[in-house]
């Protein structure tokens, strides 16, 4: 899970997004904010420039524009100038914001194309698969193997499974600086949820819910928060019955085993 944003950087991304927004959703974008966020932080001396206090916003437009004219769209380098026209804490925050920005127009591109509820589902599915598997946890985490040899392996394990958009991502999180791949994916889980303007409980349950069950529950966390709420479902016996959810920050336990544990809690 990223760590939480000051209220100004929030501003920034939000205007960022914006910026983004009032664009055709395209695949491609993504593709090359990816490339611009990997030249980025290969080159320290680039992200220094991009984000220099010293230069005035026109100077580190200009930069970007004078680097990246004739090797992206138009619509790539509009997106670089605009934010290097913004104040970052450091290089690393602003490659950051390049990298939530092509996530973002993934994500807007599969909305597009209709597939975003599908790209939700295959990449959380993923995100268990890996987590449910220490080998898979420790090579995909694993900075010290070649990003392309981890990418690899994802696209043998997704490839013909999942649709691009998925591909995309699921290849891309190898690439967290966090080194978290589960992390990785919940941020982009995240940000699916956002653009529909909806949050997301994940449901930890003994046994599978049923349509009506997963509608009520769904509903019922709709009202609590005030927007429409995505379920994802966990099955894990270890809960012994009951419902734990977790919304954000807040935790709703009601299953048997947190109940003991808490009674457990109590007795010391």
């Amino acid at each position: 899970m990223s760590a939480p944003v000051s209220s100004a950087e929030e501003a920034r991304l939000g205007s960022l997004d914006r910026v983004l927004d009032a664009q055709e959703p395209n695949s491609t974008l993504a593709g090359e904010l990816f490339a611009v966020v990997d030249a980025v932080e290969a080159q320290p001396g680039l992200r220094r420039g991009l984000t220099d206090p010293g230069l005035s916003v026109d100077q580190r437009k200009g930069l970007a524009r004078q680097l990246l004219t004739g090797k992206v769209s138009d619509q790539a380098v509009r997106l670089v100038e605009e934010t290097a026209a913004l104040r970052w804490g450091g290089g690393r925050s602003f490659a950051a914001a390049l990298e939530r920005l092509g996530v973002r127009a993934e994500l807007r591109a599969a909305q597009a194309a209709g597939q975003l509820d599908d790209t939700e589902d295959e990449l959380f599915r993923f995100a268990r698969t890996v987590s449910g598997d220490p080998g898979l946890v420790e090579t995909l985490g694993n900075r010290s193997l070649p990003a392309a040899r981890r990418e690899t392996l994802v696209t043998r394990l997704l490839d013909g499974r999942v649709n691009e958009a998925t591909l995309v991502l699921a290849r891309r999180a190898v690439g967290s600086r966090s080194g978290n791949y589960g992390n990785t994916i919940e941020d982009y889980l995240g940000q699916a949820a956002a653009l529909r303007n909806r949050s997301i409980a994940t449901v930890h349950v003994a046994q599978p819910l049923s349509s009506e069950q997963h509608e009520r529950l769904r509903a019922a966390l709709s009202r609590q928060v005030g927007r429409e709420v995505d379920l994802q479902v966990i099955v894990d016996p270890q809960v012994l019955g009951g419902v734990r959810v977790q919304l954000g920050d807040e935790v709703i336990e009601g299953t048997v085993a947190g109940k003991l544990d808490q009674a457990r809690r109590r007795l010391g």
